[in-house]
């Protein structure tokens, strides 16, 4: 049982996020992401399943693509973000459909049925009962339908301390807070310049700066709060989850890491379709 003190809340994050620093070219990154996650040009005549929605940002995007949209988070602040966007973008819409839910629950998963496109982008990790909510997607992949998930990488005994601190920043004052966040932007880019010197790189350059590399429309400060703030916390190495879905059924047709440093790794997994019929 997680203790409700420590429990990040997303949901205001990304409100902020909508607030603050969605803008259309966000939007055209995020549309453009999932055409290459998924190698498709659009998502017409499919159903498309978005765990965990967030600010509602990657639905949205399912549903420019011609999707058949439904999201679903636990958290009820994200799923007014969801339906602002969809106010914004889609009102009234009959084909994106939005709700409270929760991946831990077993009775309202079997009411959604089974998608073409699952997608869970850094969300199973946040649950407390990460094995759990791996398990629990696998129903809701149509046979020979998709899944993609992203998941914290596990880095051993850095992945202690990130807890730790994810759990002090949590129990801390809102000034404190601010500070936590701060000092670990300055560290993350004192990396990233110390990195490019060490490749013969001019750090400076424009193209390169962490706010022009986002190509999924995120805010680089509303990921850095998500970082730092985001508990329950847990991790995997990549062949744990390869193994995982493997053995139900599924064939992993995309990975990319994040050569074993702080990050999620991604995975797209294929249902592969019964044999027997």
């Amino acid at each position: 049982m997680i203790d409700n003190m420590i429990r990040f809340s997303f949901g205001k994050n990304w409100q902020s996020f909508l607030n603050k620093a969605l803008t259309p070219q966000r939007i055209d990154e995020a549309v453009d992401s999932l055409r290459q996650l998924f190698g498709v040009n659009n998502f017409e005549g499919q159903t498309f399943l978005d765990i965990g929605c967030g600010s509602g940002l990657f639905s949205l995007a399912a549903r420019k693509l011609g999707g058949r949209v439904r999201s679903f988070d636990v958290d009820p602040l994200c799923v007014e973000c969801a339906n602002e966007l969809k106010k914004r973008y889609f009102s009234k819409d009959e084909k994106w459909g939005i709700e409270q839910g929760d991946i831990l629950d077993v009775e309202y998963l079997k009411s959604l049925g089974q998608f073409d496109i699952v997608y869970s982008f850094g969300v199973l990790h946040h649950t407390g009962a990460m094995r759990q909510a791996l398990e629990n997607v696998v129903p809701l992949v149509a046979e020979g339908g998709k899944l993609f998930i992203s998941i914290y990488n596990d880095q051993g005994f850095a992945t202690l301390f990130w807890t730790a601190l994810k759990k002090f920043y949590n129990r801390s004052s809102k000034p404190l807070k601010g500070v936590v966040v701060l000092n670990v932007g300055v560290y993350f880019e004192f990396r990233w310049i110390i990195a490019k010197l060490i490749r013969y790189r001019n750090p400076l350059t424009l193209k390169d700066l962490p706010e022009n590399k986002n190509n999924r429309g995120m805010s680089v400060w509303h990921n850095l709060i998500d970082w730092v703030g985001g508990y329950p916390f847990e991790v995997a190495k990549p062949e744990e989850i390869f193994d995982f879905y493997r053995e139900r059924n599924f064939e992993l047709v995309k990975l990319k890491t994040c050569a074993g440093g702080i990050g999620c790794n991604e995975y797209v997994f294929v249902q592969r379709q019964s044999e027997h019929k």
